[in-house]
């Protein structure tokens, strides 16, 4: 295998394209253009030639997880199950003809390894570069839903379901301040005007407790409707 052409890229700084005589195009990083010692013209051994396919599975691996982390702050749990997700397949078609194309398992399981492998190393590039942070993205999502009114175990289910190692969920959890004005206007809310009879106040509750709060913070929001009943 040979390098024909090797030219920085003309639309992405910091990126190379790799012409082969195969007629395939590699892109690959700077660093890799150095580290790997390419040029135009060079005879690729065979180790040379897996070696650039890996930098290039890395680097559009790379590109892909900055793409994904640009719409939207996310778990290192989260981005490499998305990195490693395999792509969809139509629902409408079988896309093996016979069962012979069917993939072997056992030829698939490596190539998920290697996929899994250049994920985590992406990973850990975007974590020294401060893209990738369970432990602010912990306080995020703390943040976001304290802010939209739910509790402390609701908080804890999204923190789980979004893949924030547990390590940090009660430091985040630590940094988020009871807001009496918003559960106080969440009781209003779910009374809409009516009388805070027993059976009301169940609903409002059991409402309250639905949305992760618990039995300390629902019995003061609630003392504190009484009190401005008798007042």
């Amino acid at each position: 295998m040979k390098i024909e052409k090797l030219e920085p890229s003309k639309h992405k700084e910091g990126r190379w394209l790799a012409w082969l005589d195969d007629g395939s195009i590699v892109r690959v990083g700077e660093g890799d253009v150095v580290s790997l010692g390419l040029y135009a013209g060079k005879e690729l051994t065979d180790g040379e030639g897996e070696a650039l396919a890996a930098a290039g599975a890395q680097s559009k691996l790379m590109e892909r997880a900055v793409g994904l982390l640009a719409l939207r702050p996310m778990s290192r749990k989260d981005l490499l199950d998305k990195l490693c997700a395999p792509p969809r397949q139509k629902k409408e078609k079988w896309p093996y003809d016979k069962l012979d194309d069917v993939p072997d398992p056992d030829i698939l399981q490596p190539q998920r390894e290697a996929i899994r492998e250049q994920a985590e190393a992406v990973a850990d590039k975007l974590a020294d570069l401060g893209l990738l942070n369970d432990e602010e993205y912990a306080c995020t999502v703390v943040r976001h839903y304290a802010a939209k009114g739910y509790g402390p175990r609701k908080i804890r289910d999204e923190l789980y379901r979004r893949g924030v190692p547990r390590e940090y969920w009660e430091g985040a959890l630590g940094e988020r301040e009871p807001d009496e004005r918003q559960i106080d206007k969440l009781v209003r809310q779910k009374l809409r005007g009516a009388e805070p009879t027993r059976e009301n106040l169940k609903k409002v509750s059991g409402y309250l407790a639905r949305r992760g709060y618990g039995w300390d913070e629902i019995s003061g929001a609630l003392g504190r409707l009484r009190k401005e009943e008798w007042e």
